[in-house]
């Protein structure tokens, strides 16, 4: 965590990186309005790092972010900056942001974001204060990040007509949902479609234990099911898991890749609601002179989290949920 003087503070940027997630714009609504009600100037730094590098702004007023909370996407644009990843990149960058005469930013993303941010920081001590905006939900020190919420429903959604179609044709099917790292959306989207099986990366299941599921299902009567598995490093996972329980079991699975529907949509009421509450608190905490932090919430409590710690530590997936999905499967 940084501390900054933050006497005079007068103009902030925001500005949105790495992979759009629905409620980033509810988050810079949450922004501009608090930082205006303060009496402060605030300014979009457009297309993410690659903006503050190439100097690419546009001064936002009230009416700039009307009518955007139920948006999805983000109107500042974003994108990943590989020039950013170099140390010439991020002294370029620090560069326009001082030559721009900015107090302090807001920068909202996911772990990618951060790490740049918390080298802002630390090599040319520009205050930032990050704001969790990601459907992977993989930020250390926050319960939710914004947008997890509704790329959930979004996938659920799918699923439920997806099982409409299994149960008609008697089918097996395998759906694969959006998680590079991390299997928070397959687990929490497993547990409430009532899929048979979950294949995320926290938790290693055998095939020929999914082939035993599919099979006492069908002695009990079931002629269809609905696997459901994060994608990985790579999306395509879900032909690799099929191909395995075809030769293991003889089963048969259609494959559903559900892919970059789960970021776009209207984000929900929980999703809106949470981008404003860390929005504004991270205007206020660089009002108060606190930077190198990600606005957070644990406990339905806004905190202050250690930038560092937002991508160098685990976020952990909730093992009583996967005891759960596996009770409630049989």
């Amino acid at each position: 965590m940084g501390v900054f003087s933050a006497n005079g503070i007068k103009n902030i940027a925001v500005l949105t990186s790495g992979g759009d997630a629905p409620g980033m714009n509810a988050a810079i609504r949450a922004v501009v309005r608090t930082a205006i009600y303060n009496k402060l100037k605030v300014t979009a730094v457009i297309h993410g790092y690659e903006g503050l590098i190439k100097a690419e702004y546009v001064n936002l007023e009230l009416s700039s972010v009307a009518n955007i909370i139920q948006r999805g996407g983000t109107i500042i644009k974003t994108g990943r900056c590989q020039e950013f990843f170099e140390p010439e990149g991020r002294e370029k960058a620090a560069k326009a942001f001082k030559q721009a005469s900015f107090d302090g930013l807001v920068a909202i993303g996911g772990d990618g974001t951060f790490t740049g941010a918390n080298l802002l920081w630390n090599e040319h001590k520009i205050p930032v204060v990050g704001v969790p905006g990601t459907i992977d939900n993989d930020v250390f020190g926050t319960d939710y990040t914004i947008g997890f919420d509704t790329a959930v429903n979004t996938a659920l959604e799918a699923i439920d007509k997806i099982r409409d179609t299994a149960a008609s044709h008697d089918r097996l099917f395998l759906v694969e949902v959006m998680g590079r790292n991390s299997g928070h959306i397959a687990l929490e989207v497993g547990l409430a479609g009532g899929a048979e099986e979950v294949f995320i990366p926290e938790n290693n299941v055998s095939i020929e234990e999914v082939c035993k599921i599919i099979e006492r299902g069908i002695k009990r009567g079931k002629r269809s099911s609905i696997l459901i598995c994060a994608e990985g490093k790579v999306a395509g996972r879900s032909y690799e898991i099929a191909e395995q329980i075809k030769k293991s079991g003889g089963y048969e699975a259609k494959i559903c890749i559900l892919g970059h529907v789960q970021r776009g949509g209207s984000p929900t009421a929980k999703d809106r609601n949470l981008a404003s509450r860390l929005g504004s608190a991270a205007v206020k905490y660089l009002m108060s002179g606190q930077c190198d932090i990600m606005a957070g919430e644990l406990n339905q409590e806004v905190v202050p989290i250690a930038l560092h710690d937002t991508f160098s530590k685990k976020k952990k997936i909730n093992d009583d949920w996967i005891k759960l999905e596996k009770i409630l499967s049989i």
